[in-house]
């Protein structure tokens, strides 16, 4: 066992947002009384909902090859452990933390150790990462990992690692979820279903990093993994399937098999679940208490622009009640910024949340990701208030600064109308009237709308930075 390769699989925290819940202007050290107060409630939020262990990792730490032993380290709870001889150690890279990733991967080198990037930056831009790194692995990894691993046994690590196709989610690859320290995470009961979208939002990179067409787990492996998940941790379930709806007859088969396992579960969903009252029954008969669906805009023409085809406006309505009658809390996601908005949709945002009910109306400022279509229009439009030629100073944040210049609204003006919005949506009275509405999961949904709540009131003070007179601070 002398001979025993060590892997460090590394999950990078954002500096802000639900990771963070800081305002990206706090200065380091700050003390006293406000100082503590936010520090306490980035603890909270760490024991949270929002604490989730990443799938990636999980997926990336199941593979097993002899020889070779693997740790997930989770930087929202402890630190690099460097005192141990590490023979590799991978960092997975979204876009918004790559100039975190950059800086650890940097020092890590330095010290001597070896390190492998992933993750979707690196897939979508890869000479951006290859200063970095040592080795980078390009798409999906559940069939290359296993090479890297046997290459690191055998002292013959690549420079390069790149899936020629999508790897077949029809094989069995079974996921452990006793990887992880359970009692640091709201659940570890993370599951998918499948990956790939066929819908082409211009927002989105989903369609771009897993394509166009909805590739399935067999239902078999899923049931069988759901069993073995909830013999190790017995609370809730999550599917991250962006639309576990997608493909109805898959979801009508796979959750029907479920409903003896008597679970409780929420997932992603496209709105259209209240046009299928069948799947919908089985949703609810299987245990689902919440869902997280795009509305993203209620004006026609911002739908048009962005290419949001799917949920027309017209059903919207209906079909969220639907939903909400069968016993489930319905959390609505809404982009306002878009390029069919107005000074007029605040108010349509308003209307449409208290007609329908939404237990958690959640309001997002467009972000520009780098790599999708919206981005590149943005950048040739000369709209982009970051610099589209170092990518790394795109960073994740809750609404905390205008990425963009809108296409219909001025800066202040748009600041001052989405303060206003979030204001009067998010207070703490509505915040618990909703949480006493809500049809299922009501601890959740309060605890959602009361950290919102804290969230949009971040985000609104660091807004005003960028209003003239404010403290401009871009990286």
């Amino acid at each position: 066992m002398n001979n025993q390769k060590k892997v460090l699989l590394v999950f990078l925290a954002s500096n802000s947002g639900v990771d963070g819940a800081r305002s990206i202007h706090e200065q380091a050290g700050k003390q006293g009384p406000a100082a503590w107060f936010e520090r306490s409630v980035r603890n909270i939020i760490k024991k949270s909902q929002f604490a989730i262990p990443s799938l990636a990792l999980m997926i990336l730490a199941s593979v097993d090859v002899e020889g070779v032993h693997q740790q997930i380290c989770d930087l929202r709870f402890e630190e690099l452990p460097l005192d141990k001889a590490w023979d590799l150690i991978a960092i997975s890279v979204q876009t918004g933390t790559a100039a975190q990733a950059f800086s650890l991967s940097d020092m890590l080198r330095e010290k001597g150790f070896r390190v492998a990037l992933g993750g979707a930056h690196v897939t979508m831009f890869p000479d951006n990462c290859r200063a970095h790194a040592d080795v980078l692995v390009l798409g999906e990894a559940d069939e290359i990992w296993p090479d890297v691993l046997e290459d690191l046994k055998n002292d013959q690590l690549q420079q390069r690692y790149e899936s020629e196709r999508f790897p077949d989610l029809f094989r069995s690859r079974p996921v452990q979820s006793t990887v992880l320290q359970k009692n640091r995470y709201f659940t570890t009961n993370i599951i998918q279903t499948g990956r790939g979208c066929p819908f082409n939002c211009d927002f989105c990179n989903v369609h771009i990093l897993n394509g166009n067409k909805h590739r399935r787990r067999r239902v078999a492996d899923i049931v069988e993994e759901v069993r073995r998940f909830k013999s190790h941790d017995n609370r809730i379930f999550f599917f991250v399937d962006d639309s576990i709806n997608a493909s109805p007859e898959y979801a009508e088969e796979l959750f029907r098999q479920l409903i003896p396992l008597n679970i409780t579960w929420f997932g992603q969903a496209t709105t259209m679940l209240g046009a299928q009252p069948g799947l919908l029954k089985t949703f609810a008969r299987s245990g689902c208490v919440a869902l997280l669906v795009g509305i993203e805009s209620v004006e026609p023409a911002s739908r048009k622009a962005h290419q949001k085809n799917q949920n027309r406006a017209a059903e919207l309505v209906q079909n969220i009640k639907n939903i909400r009658d069968a016993g489930i809390s319905l959390y609505g996601s809404f982009i306002y910024g878009l390029d069919g908005d107005t000074l007029d949709t605040p108010a349509a945002i308003i209307d449409f949340s208290r007609q329908t009910g939404l237990d958690v109306p959640g309001i997002n400022i467009l972000r520009p990701n780098p790599g999708t279509r919206v981005f590149e229009r943005l950048r040739a439009e000369g709209r982009l208030l970051f610099n589209p030629d170092d990518i790394s100073t795109y960073r994740y944040t809750f609404g905390q600064e205008m990425l963009y210049q809108p296409k219909n609204i001025s800066m202040p003006d748009f600041i001052e109308s989405y303060s206003r919005l979030t204001k009067e949506l998010f207070t703490i009275r509505r915040s618990l009237q909703r949480g006493l509405n809500a049809p299922n999961a009501k601890a959740a949904v309060t605890f959602f709308n009361l950290f919102y709540t804290h969230l949009y009131t971040l985000s609104r003070n660091d807004l005003q930075q960028q209003l003239p007179g404010g403290n401009k601070d871009r990286p």
